[in-house]
């Protein structure tokens, strides 16, 4: 297993993994999987300030996480929003926990003090999503913060979304500055 920084050649790849997860799920509210040259843009805007990180087995990408601004207003420089996506045959192998624990430990590096998950939630699983990523997230140490109901209209029902919260540092009177 090696995790690295992701690069614009990896776009394909890292495409092949979030496009199930637009068709088959509701874990995205997007209707439509993006282009490669899309995906690839979203990729490079990303790491102008934030990290990307793929995680590779045997030399292929099975996995990547990345962090992206939370809200573009100053006093919000230190949050990020945090996302995690898997190739679905390898879940349940440790990758996730291993890609989100490196993403972390850069966002530390950086500078970065506080990190939330924005999660589909349903009260009651069904073909399109589970308690999976609520389950993960607890496990890696993030909380409930928040919940907004019945804002994303997918498939045909409506889903809740929760934001989970870590802080992954001490919130000092002067916090240093973030590094991009």
């Amino acid at each position: 297993m090696l995790i690295r920084s992701a690069k614009p050649e990896d776009a394909a790849a890292l495409l092949a993994i979030y496009a199930p997860y637009v068709r088959d799920t509701a874990i995205t509210f997007e209707y439509d999987a993006p282009t490669e040259a899309e995906f690839a843009r979203r990729m490079a805007d990303t790491l102008k300030k934030h990290p990307y990180l793929v995680l590779e087995d045997r030399g292929e990408a099975v996995g990547y996480a990345y962090a992206g601004t939370f809200k573009a207003r100053a006093a919000y420089d230190w949050a990020v929003e945090t996302t995690i996506y898997l190739r679905r045959d390898v879940q349940g192998k440790g990758y996730g926990r291993a890609l989100y624990t490196a993403l972390e430990e850069e966002l530390r590096r950086r500078h970065f003090l506080n990190a939330y998950a924005c999660i589909t939630w349903a009260e009651q699983e069904d073909e399109y999503i589970t308690h999976a990523s609520p389950c993960f997230h607890e496990r890696m140490g993030y909380c409930l913060c928040g919940t907004f109901h019945q804002c994303g209209y997918k498939f045909g029902r409506w889903y809740d979304m929760i934001w989970m919260e870590k802080h992954l540092g001490e919130h000092t009177k002067m916090p240093e500055q973030v590094i991009p």
